[in-house]
């Protein structure tokens, strides 16, 4: 049975207010109930719950690469961190 050896997950966000943009990227590597190694995106508009595809390999290894690559990908294309105050601003707005 595969163990993950190290946690992988990331969470990123897109956003420009000028083009009503505000984008989420969401990753995890894990194991399956069967063992497998699987990389699991999430992606969609903020907010929402967005869309998901799983990918399942026989080596951790071979997820790994998926998991940088994409994510060299997403900050090529502008996605970042979100920040703590940003963080507690939108917390603040769904609370009103």
């Amino acid at each position: 049975m595969n163990m993950v050896t190290q946690p992988y997950q990331l969470y990123i966000e897109r956003t420009d207010a000028a083009k009503n943009m505000a984008r989420f990227y969401a990753m995890q590597i894990s194991t399956s109930l069967f063992g497998e190694t699987c990389l699991i995106r999430r992606w969609g508009r903020i907010g929402t719950l967005g869309q998901m595809r799983i990918h399942h390999f026989g080596r951790e290894e071979e997820a790994v690469r998926l998991f940088l690559n994409l994510t060299r990908q997403k900050k090529a294309r502008g996605y970042r961190p979100r920040t703590i105050a940003q963080r507690s601003l939108s917390q603040e707005q769904q609370h009103r």
